[in-house]
């Protein structure tokens, strides 16, 4: 864990003005120092850069596109800094980023709180302070959210490598393959190898990964029948 310090100093984002001053006076109340706000996810990564602030507390929905900005910021923020103290602060569960964020650091100093949830001010206070001295607190229904997601072993691919690995249980080659979707070989074999890689397939050739990914494929395929 790391010294908590006497003075937290804090960098609040969110879009929404009357809920932000809310907050910033709430932390107050109980002896943080908000030392910038933002209100959207590139004013936050300026104020961090600007303050080196001890805790970043941020909204998943900014401007301009208010769907996941402020997840990606904060996700950018612990790339660059992963000791940097980190809680999200919503009202719902986003799935894309949450699992990256929360791995980032090695899952210390994270908060994942949902706004509708927070029943006591004061709990809310003393979790921001147990993020900031390098605690890790999430909500149980966020875990919850985030494992459900996790059970399906396609869930980490992207859209091209689901296409990629549908046509692999058409047991199509990867020539084939390429002159399907109209990329090189070398593209779909970059593909092939992260699909094995994201489906944590074990170490044997490639004929019999090729087998266990169609079988994941299939059973992500029955769940959703």
């Amino acid at each position: 864990m790391r010294p908590e310090p006497a003075v937290i100093r804090v960098v609040l984002a969110e879009d929404g003005v009357l809920l932000r001053e809310g907050l910033a006076r709430l932390l107050d109340r109980f002896g943080f120092e908000t030392v910038a706000v933002a209100e959207d996810a590139e004013t936050l990564k300026r104020a961090v850069a600007d303050h080196g602030p001890d805790l970043v507390i941020t909204d998943i929905r900014m401007p301009p596109g208010f769907s996941d900005e402020g997840l990606q910021a904060a996700v950018q923020l612990r790339h660059t800094d992963p000791a940097l103290p980190v809680v999200v602060l919503s009202q719902y569960v986003q799935h894309r980023y949450a699992a990256e964020l929360l791995d980032s650091g090695n899952g210390r100093g994270l908060g994942y709180l949902l706004k509708d949830r927070v029943a006591d001010v004061a709990e809310f206070a003393s979790a921001l302070r147990r993020v900031a001295g390098g605690a890790t607190v999430v909500d149980p229904h966020v875990i919850t959210q985030l494992m459900r997601r996790r059970r399906d072993p396609l869930a980490a691919l992207t859209s091209r490598e689901r296409e990629v690995l549908a046509l692999i249980a058409e047991g199509q080659s990867n020539s084939a393959i390429a002159s399907s979707l109209v990329v090189s070989e070398a593209a779909v074999g970059k593909h092939v190898g992260n699909i094995f890689a994201k489906l944590r397939l074990p170490q044997a050739d490639d004929t019999n990964r090729r087998v266990l990914a169609v079988l994941a494929y299939l059973r992500a395929e029955d769940r959703q029948r």
